[in-house]
């Protein structure tokens, strides 16, 4: 049997966002190696492999990257079909680029897997369009959080005129509102804080770029979260509005009802 690595992405958390080709690789897999973030209920479609965690997750105790790479690579060298299971998609901050060029250098065959994006999915869930004709011509993904703690161009991501959506980003709140503010972003600019996407505990609080952090400290805002910072939050925070005022609307319909 031929060695070989999958790479797959699991999706944010809702086991159906699946695609039916990540089913097929877990459904093939001898060895299934889980990241932290990843829904469980996904490994139902791979009930005879062997699961290993190999979490990696901000401010926890995460699996050291080396040892990772060389677990891979053992069970790939005793011919086992490999798994490795991220969430959301394996080359979204995902180090999926890496991994597949160390397993490849070393004569291992990988293939990607590609899985939906908790950016996506949460914005989706909150009715937010992520690129709208005549709003925002596009949608620029990036990370608070660099291993090197590098700083972004934030001005040049101030002025792109497209939808920010910021991963890791819950415990810089502070420094994103601040360099955006300072690279010529308005204040008033909408902000989405999505926490948990896709997953039946999602929650979204709306705000402007000027009372973000505020906002979420009131929200109590934890990771995982996202942030979807443009004109096109005003799509889902306008639906949530008009969603709330439906809701006050049915329950005194109830309460005349019981009159």
């Amino acid at each position: 049997m031929n060695a070989k690595v999958w790479l797959v992405g699991a999706g944010p958390g809702d086991p159906e966002l699946l695609t039916l080709k990540a089913m097929r690789a877990l459904r093939g897999a001898d060895v299934v190696m889980i990241d932290q973030l990843v829904n469980p209920a996904v490994l139902e479609h791979c009930p005879s492999a062997k699961v290993i965690g190999v979490g990696k997750r901000g401010g926890c105790r995460s699996t050291p990257q080396a040892f990772i790479h060389r677990l891979m690579l053992r069970y790939a060298r005793q011919g086992k079909c490999v798994v490795r299971l991220k969430g959301g998609d394996p080359c979204i901050f995902g180090r999926g680029s890496e991994e597949a060029e160390w397993l490849k250098a070393r004569g291992i065959e990988v293939e990607l897997v590609n899985g939906i994006t908790a950016g996506l999915a949460g914005a989706t869930q909150c009715d937010i369009p992520l690129t709208l004709r005549g709003v925002a011509r596009g949608v620029t993904l990036v990370t608070a959080h660099t291993e090197d703690d590098s700083a972004l161009n934030w001005q040049a991501l101030a002025q792109s005129g497209t939808t920010l959506v910021v991963y890791m980003g819950v415990a810089k709140l502070e420094e994103v509102r601040r360099e955006l503010l300072a690279g010529g972003m308005i204040g008033a600019m909408p902000v989405a804080m999505i926490e948990n996407a896709s997953l039946p505990q999602q929650r979204e609080c709306f705000s402007d770029l000027n009372g973000m952090q505020e906002a979420a400290l009131a929200f109590g805002l934890k990771a995982p979260a996202v942030l979807v910072i443009g004109e096109v939050v005003a799509q889902g925070a306008k639906q949530a509005v008009s969603n709330t005022v439906k809701a006050l609307v049915d329950l005194d319909d109830r309460r005349v009802a019981g009159l």
